[in-house]
């Protein structure tokens, strides 16, 4: 008799939710001709200036861009410093450096890895001009306190909210309090939309925002088409362009309307793991505090290597190799990369063991009962 071994798929870290109506949506603007920014980007963002009630929002190419052009809006240039967590990816340190400011690295809360109202306060200086906060993980920072702080300060509050599409604290939104906020649509995020990028807040910035996002033009191009020549324009600014197309609004204003329906499976899923984990030695599941809707773009735990006799890197091995399970890791601290070596002064404890520890394991919407449990029984047999 010959015996047939099961073949293990594998389960991969992330993947997008996709459904009819996304596809419905991008073959409606393959077929209507418009492919740049236009009528779908537009409904997008009226989408979210509704959903955060905030004053304007601009559909860009990434989230990167929205951050771009948050400091280029605010005027934020040579001399001038941004308070920001050393604990994130590299794309708000690289657009401060981008508009000749210099980032200000602190260290993070070691329960939630965000940045605290106390820590960015230690670091301003007469230079500060901006704080840039950001929602580790999902899990918004106070941002009552960052509010204050700013007001007080007379700084900018800027909220990097790629993490956290629909999470709330304390009654507040995600990207409702900062004078400005910027959201991804990355493949890999809570809403993904392959790139893409949204900028929302006070109306003013917004403004200058959209205007420096289009060239520095005067009217976007679905402004002018059929309604004046498309030649008719004149340029106030000396601008870049960073405006999403339709073809990424299709799919992305669908994936954002779902965020409820998404948001809610990572948390089911999210829930599944702490019950089933909490026993483990060594083994730190993330925390969420009282009056917190996270968002759970990561499910990141600590791996304590002397308790749990194995460390990040060797666990992450083991679930891909006897599992075929993939995981990540977030972030390799931005103070540690290149271009900013030498702009550290001030210890980061938190933030340097946090990455050394951190690994986060598989929770998105695409998920099935049974991927959750397969994941749940890899874990617990690699600290077997």
């Amino acid at each position: 008799m010959t015996h047939t071994l099961a073949v293990v798929e594998p389960l991969p870290w992330n993947r997008p939710l996709i459904g009819a109506e996304e596809e419905r949506e991008v073959l409606d603007t393959l077929r209507s001709g418009w492919l740049t920014h236009g009528p779908k980007a537009t409904r997008l963002e009226h989408a979210v200036r509704d959903r955060l009630g905030a004053e304007d929002a601009f559909a860009v190419t990434s989230c990167t861009a929205a951050l771009h052009l948050a400091l280029l809006a605010a005027g934020i240039g040579p001399g001038d410093e941004v308070i920001t967590p050393s604990l994130t990816f590299c794309a708000l340190a690289n657009a401060v450096l981008q508009v000749g400011a210099r980032p200000v690295f602190v260290d993070v809360d070691p329960v939630t890895l965000n940045i605290t109202p106390e820590a960015a306060e230690a670091a301003i200086t007469p230079l500060t001009q901006a704080i840039a906060v950001m929602h580790y993980g999902g899990q918004m920072c106070d941002m009552r306190a960052f509010r204050k702080l700013a007001d007080h300060q007379g700084v900018l509050l800027i909220e990097d909210a790629a993490h956290a599409l629909h999470a709330s604290r304390d009654g507040l939104t995600a990207g409702s309090t900062g004078d400005l906020a910027a959201f991804s649509l990355y493949a890999n995020k809570v809403a993904a939309a392959g790139e893409g990028g949204l900028l929302a807040g006070r109306g003013d910035l917004v403004h200058k925002a959209r205007l420096l996002g289009r060239h520095g033009i005067d009217s976007s191009a679905w402004q002018r088409h059929g309604k004046r020549n498309t030649a008719d324009y004149e340029v106030t600014v000396p601008g870049l362009k960073y405006v999403m197309s339709d073809l990424t609004a299709a799919l992305a204003v669908v994936q954002y309307n779902r965020l409820p329906e998404f948001t809610a499976r990572r948390a089911a899923i999210a829930s599944a793991y702490t019950s089933a984990l909490a026993d483990l030695p060594g083994l730190t599941l993330p925390t969420v505090l009282p009056g917190v809707e996270h968002g759970w773009f990561l499910y990141a735990v600590l791996i304590d290597p002397e308790a749990a006799l194995l460390d990040r890197d060797v666990t992450a091995a083991a679930l891909l190799e006897r599992h075929q399970i993939a995981t990540s890791s977030h972030f390799k601290p931005v103070h540690t990369l290149g271009p900013y070596r030498d702009m550290v002064h001030r210890p980061m404890p938190v933030t340097e063991l946090a990455a050394g520890r951190q690994l986060s394991l598989p929770c998105y919407p695409a998920m099935t009962d049974q991927d959750v449990e397969r994941v749940i029984n890899a874990v617990n047999d690699v600290w077997s």
